[in-house]
């Protein structure tokens, strides 16, 4: 790794603009949910930072997170790669194997102490019988390369809950990084896989501030994980109206109504893939017709058939019935003309009797 260069010089050599760059810096500020006003403090930190050494372990998984890694739009990855970071290992972006690559990995661990992140993609079986790499076991290669770590990353929701591997009855007996990793901050981004936008934006955090990003009382980002799927869904104000789809091919599907009564569980599932969508914001799940499988939430794969509404709605939102959803706004707004008249009525009383005692009456 060439650790004397900075962010902004890895990028000039590439023959980025200055305006690129800046464009890239906005584009930053934007994904960290950062204001137009704080992009200068992103673009001192790109001009003056120097490239994160990463080192990114596979473990069980299906290289799902890698995939969706690949597909960052804001920033592109290929600016993540050559100018952001340092990606000094990873079994499938690194052109070496073998030999080479776990040199690469030591050099780091030797190198440099305390100042590279940990990116974590899977779940870790405690079984070694089930994942040896390089002759080493899962567990063993993560406990030594964790470290020397300045920050442990979690990709996935194999690698922050367990996973699939971990699904009844967890045969490898995997468990995520979390049981493992203790005296390591450790930030969880889970998903299945993760939105592009949301792993980028937390190493551009890193890199931003030095510091890891908020996290909420399950080691998530709050800047992407602080809202339900339902609270800013595009589906919402059908879900409020009372209309819901019955089947996948019924009139209310195809006129996009609520998706709740066919499994969706964008109620109980925190994310930010109504906010930033996939595919450079083209869509998401839902809005493209599927309900939400709650991919994010713990154990997800365990709760539950995933188009079958077994989910309550927590908060003030919970309904018992779905079908009433539209009769108790209905019966809410009849109520309210009700109370309306009466207040009304009870204006006009006094002036009735004040005008018959006018009259003489």
């Amino acid at each position: 790794m060439d650790g004397e260069k900075t962010i902004l010089e890895s990028a000039l050599e590439r023959g980025i603009s200055r305006r690129r760059f800046l464009q890239m810096c906005t584009g930053l500020a934007a994904t960290m949910g950062l204001s137009f006003s704080q992009t200068d403090v992103v673009v001192k930190a790109m001009e003056t930072k120097k490239r994160v050494p990463v080192i990114w372990l596979q473990m069980q998984d299906c290289t799902g997170c890698s995939e969706s890694f690949i597909r960052s739009t804001h920033p592109k990855v290929e600016s993540v790669l050559l100018e952001m970071i340092s990606l000094e290992y990873s079994e499938v972006l690194s052109a070496a194997s073998g030999h080479h690559i776990e040199t690469a990995r030591q050099s780091v661990l030797e190198n440099y102490n305390g100042e590279y992140v940990l990116v974590v993609e899977g779940s870790i079986p405690l079984n070694d019988d089930f994942l040896m790499i390089g002759g080493r076991s899962a567990k063993e290669l993560l406990l030594e390369t964790a470290k020397g770590a300045m920050a442990v990353i979690t990709y996935g929701s194999c690698s922050s809950w367990g996973g699939i591997a971990a699904a009844k009855p967890n045969p490898t007996h995997a468990v995520p990084v979390t049981d493992l990793i203790k005296d390591k901050p450790v930030i969880r981004i889970p998903g299945c896989p993760p939105i592009a936008e949301v792993m980028t934006g937390v190493i551009a955090h890193i890199i931003t501030f030095g510091t890891i990003p908020e996290l909420d009382s399950q080691k998530r980002p709050k800047a992407f994980y602080r809202h339900r799927i339902h609270d800013t869904c595009n589906r919402r104000a059908y879900f409020d109206a009372g209309l819901f789809a019955e089947s996948f091919d019924d009139e209310g599907a195809k006129q996009g109504y609520c998706l709740y009564k066919l499994g969706c569980k964008g109620p109980t599932t925190y994310s930010s893939c109504a906010q930033i969508r996939w595919n450079g914001g083209v869509s998401f799940p839902i809005q493209s017709g599927n309900p939400c499988i709650g991919c994010t939430e713990n154990q997800f794969w365990d709760n539950g058939p995933f188009y079958v509404r077994e989910s309550e709605i927590p908060g003030t939102q919970t309904t018992i019935n779905p079908e009433k959803v539209g009769l108790y706004a209905t019966g809410a707004a009849l109520a309210g003309i009700a109370v309306h008249a009466s207040i009304t009525a009870m204006k006009k009383e006094p002036k009735k009797q004040e005008n018959s005692i006018n009259r003489g009456e």
